[in-house]
């Protein structure tokens, strides 16, 4: 019987401690034999406007320490059937935009290469791009619906 990572519970350790990963899940160093995999990209040099995206990864996991391994509402308890851990950041060049992008790209070549679905933590939209660029390789042509509001940036 396969036993599947859970992210560490309060009764186990207080959720103001343990790692600082996803959800307090295992941190691996490689996709090999996981199902799902977190990876963040602490990135925000290609904002135009306002940086700080780069806080995003630490800042989602910092939050996600407070959720639950599964839905109280619906009973789904993905743990119980998928092998997930976080894969940590990709270590981007905060001071070249293109090369970041190439990082990125060669970064989730090697995640998808294990046949996982990689779930990312951001950073700004740019990185979307060199992520969809791996993906593409790796599974042929892909499509994107982006859908964004920026209600803190007008006054309507």
């Amino acid at each position: 019987m396969t036993r599947f990572n859970q992210p560490l519970g309060g009764n186990d350790m207080p959720r103001f401690g343990g790692p600082a990963t996803m959800m307090r899940l295992p941190q691996h160093a490689t996709a090999e034999g996981l199902d799902a995999c977190f990876v963040g990209v602490p990135m925000d040099i290609g904002t135009s406007n306002r940086p700080g995206a780069r806080l995003g990864p630490r800042a989602i996991r910092d939050e996600s320490r407070m959720l639950r391994p599964f839905n109280m509402a619906t009973g789904a308890a993905p743990f119980e059937h998928l092998q997930v851990a976080d894969l940590g950041d990709v270590a981007i060049d905060t001071f070249d935009l293109k090369r970041s992008c190439a990082i990125i790209t060669e970064a989730y070549r090697e995640v998808l290469s294990h046949g996982v679905v990689p779930l990312t933590l951001g950073g700004d939209h740019t990185l979307t791009w060199p992520i969809l660029r791996a993906i593409r390789d790796r599974h042929g042509p892909v499509a994107l619906i982006h859908v964004d509001a920026h209600a803190d940036v007008n006054d309507t």
